[in-house]
C-alpha cells in the first residue's frame, strides 16, 4: 500500500481527501493541517508521495516543498493552493514540485494526478536501481548492498539497514566527499545534531569493519563531511 502524507489546514476539506484517497484509492494517507507538523511527519516515515497545500499557517507549503526536497530528490510533490497565478505555479515547479493543482479542483481528478506521477516515479526508480551499482570493490574488501554482507578472506560482516546504506552513499562518491548534510538527509531525513551523533556511531563501526585493510580508510574532511579512501 502506497502511503500519502496529505498537508492542508482546512480540516474539513482535508478529511475528506483522506477518506477519498484511502476508500478509492487504496493509500494510507497521514494528514496533517500545517506546515512544521507536515514536516516533522516527513521526517520520521516513508511517503511514496506528498500533496501540500501552499497556503498554510507556520510554514507555507512552499517552503515546505523546498525543505522536502532537499531532505528526497525524488518523492513526486503535488502543490494544492485557491492561487492560479502564473508565478505561482512556476514557483512550484522550480521549488521541485511534480504537479500544480488549483483549487476547487475534482478529488477524481486529483486521484488521476497521483496515479500517474506515482506510476513514472515507479518506472523511473526502477531504472535508477537497475543503473545503480549494488556490488562494491573496496581494498581486499567486496561489500555487497543487496544482502548488506562485507565479504572478505576468511569471513564475512553483516550490516544493519543504516550501515549499509551509509557505506553505499561512501562507496559512490569513493575517493570524493560525501557532505555530512547529504548523508544526514539521504538516510535519516533530518539533519539534527542527535541524528549527527548518531551517524558518528555508525561511521566508528564502519571503519572497525574495514580496519584489516590499511589501503581502505574512512577520513574526516574538516568542515564537510567524510571520504571513503582506497589506495
Amino acid at each position: 500500500m502506497k502511503k500519502i502524507l496529505l498537508v492542508e489546514d482546512d480540516p474539513n476539506l482535508g478529511l475528506l481527501l483522506q477518506d477519498y484517497l484511502q476508500i478509492k484509492g487504496n493509500f494510507e494517507v497521514v494528514l496533517c493541517t500545517d506546515g512544521e507538523e507536515g514536516f516533522k511527519a516527513f521526517a520520521k516515515d516513508e511517503f511514496d508521495l506528498c500533496i501540500l497545500d501552499v497556503m498554510m499557517p507556520k510554514k507555507d507549503g512552499f517552503t515546505l516543498g523546498k525543505e522536502i526536497r532537499k531532505a528526497n530528490e525524488h518523492v513526486p510533490i503535488i502543490f494544492a493552493t485557491a492561487k492560479s497565478m502564473m508565478e505561482d505555479k512556476s514557483l512550484a515547479y522550480d521549488l521541485g514540485g511534480d504537479d500544480y493543482i488549483t483549487k476547487p479542483f475534482r478529488i477524481e481528478e486529483l486521484l488521476l494526478r497521483i496515479n500517474a506521477l506515482l506510476k513514472r516515479a515507479s518506472l523511473k526508480q526502477n531504472a535508477v536501481q537497475e543503473e545503480a551499482p549494488s556490488q562494491f570493490e573496496i581494498g581486499n574488501y567486496r561489500f555487497d548492498y543487496t544482502t548488506q554482507i562485507i565479504h572478505f578472506d576468511g569471513g564475512q560482516q553483516k550490516l544493519s539497514t543504516k550501515e549499509a546504506e551509509l557505506l553505499r552513499l561512501l562507496c559512490l562518491k569513493k575517493n570524493g566527499v560525501l557532505t555530512r548534510e547529504e548523508a544526514l538527509l539521504s538516510i535519516w531525513h533530518d539533519d539534527n545534531y542527535f541524528n549527527g551523533r548518531s551517524m558518528d556511531v555508525f561511521l566508528s563501526k564502519l571503519r572497525k569493519y574495514l580496519k584489516e585493510d590499511p589501503k581502505v580508510e574512512i577520513i574526516n574532511v574538516h568542515g564537510k563531511g567524510y571520504k571513503l579512501v582506497v589506495n
